[in-house]
Parts: structure tokens; sequence; C-alpha cells
């Protein structure tokens, strides 16, 4: 039976704030085979774990991380605008601040779980994130368990040329005809494609790695279970694909049991 693994996106974000230790925290409690996240440059060169370019929608500051330091950041709170969560807690939440990629690997490094990071460098091309990121992974001994992606194709194609050994993939939304052939020629070791993809039956393969994001319906969960070419499943509710998960392998044992037993 194929061992879908379960990647918490960004954390917990559907049910804690995306890209902060407390999600990060709570991925981990659940049992998450790997976490998903976002790293950008502040205006001091400092990688941080934030998806948008902009502090707006996250936090309770307004403008661009790159147009501030680190110490700058850790005014705002990255916790307080999550407010419509049930699991709110104003005391705690308002504590939470963007935390750096030394921070969250700090935290995860003694689970061993694997690690997507994903390289926000559409919009800029923050010079230098590929090797400031390179570094901090190499810090934790953590190199083995990285994948990287991004949209921004150079991006992970810059890290392959510095670092041969790394996993890259290529993030995705629209198909892509003959997949295998791009996955070859640009040295890639999976796609990291958007749901519609898989569901729809659009995007298959035998040979590379396949992580479908971001999925939350329970159903089409359930329906991607069932695929055989699929690694990991990206969602924002980890805990309760997990559950799922567990439910289809009890199911799957219990019928080999009545087969064989």
């Amino acid at each position: 039976m194929n061992k879908t693994k379960i990647f918490g996106h960004r954390g917990s974000m559907g049910s804690l704030p995306e890209n902060t230790l407390l999600g990060f925290r709570h991925a981990l409690e659940c049992g998450v085979d790997g976490i998903e996240l976002d790293v950008q440059l502040t205006k001091d060169g400092e990688v941080v774990v934030i998806h948008d370019e902009t502090i707006d929608r996250t936090t309770d500051g307004t403008g661009y991380v790159k147009d501030f330091t680190l110490n700058e950041l850790r005014q705002f709170s990255a916790g307080v605008t999550f407010s419509t969560f049930e699991l709110f807690d104003e005391a705690e939440w308002k504590l939470e601040r963007i935390p750096t990629l030394e921070e969250v690997l700090h935290l995860i490094s003694p689970f061993q779980i694997e690690l997507n990071i994903e390289l926000k460098t559409t919009l800029f091309p923050y010079e230098g994130i590929e090797e400031k990121v390179l570094k901090i992974v190499n810090q934790f001994d953590y190199a083995d368990k990285v994948i990287y992606s991004s949209f921004h194709l150079p991006s992970i194609l810059k890290l392959k040329k510095i670092e041969p050994n790394v996993k890259i993939a290529w993030l995705l939304e629209e198909e892509l005809i003959r997949p295998s052939e791009y996955v070859q020629s640009l040295e890639l070791e999976g796609l990291h494609l958007h749901k519609d993809l898989l569901l729809k039956d659009r995007i298959s393969a035998d040979d590379f790695s396949i992580r479908v994001w971001t999925v939350n319906d329970e159903k089409e969960i359930e329906q991607l279970l069932n695929k055989n070419n699929i690694d990991v499943i990206m969602t924002d509710f980890p805990k309760e694909a997990i559950s799922l998960r567990n439910i289809r392998d009890n199911i799957y044992i219990e019928k080999n049991i009545d087969c064989f037993g």
C-alpha cells in the first residue's frame, strides 16, 4: 500500500497562525511527516518565514517584508490578526512573531521530519537568498530532509548549481506536457502540483515525486490518498488529514487480515 505523507501547509494554517512557531508546534503535535513554509529576506538580509511579500495580511503591521530589518519586524504580532479562528487565544497569539528560518529549524530538527522550503522569489529577486538558506540548513545538518521549491524556476536551479545534491521541485498550477522530460532535463527531484491537476488526472508519473497542494476538502483528501503516484498531500488541516489516512490504513489492514488470516 502506498504510504502518502502528510505535510502541514505553512504549519497548520487552517487552525493556527500560518508560518509561525505556534503553528509549526501544532503540526508537530499532530504527527505530520513534514512541514511546508515560505522564506523571504529582510532589509538586513535575514531569512524570515512568511508567505506574502507584505506583512499586511498576517500581522498587525503594514509594508513590504524587504523594507524592514529583522528587529523592526519583531514589533509586529504574527498571531493577533487571526482572531476569527476557533482556537484563538489573544494573550498567547499576540506574542507570536514572524520567525526566522533558523528558529524553525531549531524547533523541528529534533523531530527529523521533512521540510519543504519554498523560495518566494517571483516578485522580488532577494539577491543571495539561495546561499543564505543553504547555509542555515547545513548549519543544522538537515540537508537530507529538505526539499526546495519555487514557482520561480531560476531560484531552484541556482540552488542545484551551488549544491548539486539538493532536492528541488518546481511549483506548478498549470498542466505540463511530457513532465518527465522537464524533470530529467532540469534535474528536478519532483513536481509540486496544484490539486486540480491530480484530481482531474491531468498529470501522472512513476519516475519522479509528486507533491500536491493545497488539499483541505475531506473527499478530495480521500480521493488523493487512494492514488498510487502521490508522495505528499499538503494541507491546512494536517490533524484531520492524518486521521483520514489512519482510517484508510486501518481499513486496508483489516481487509488483508480477512484475506490471509
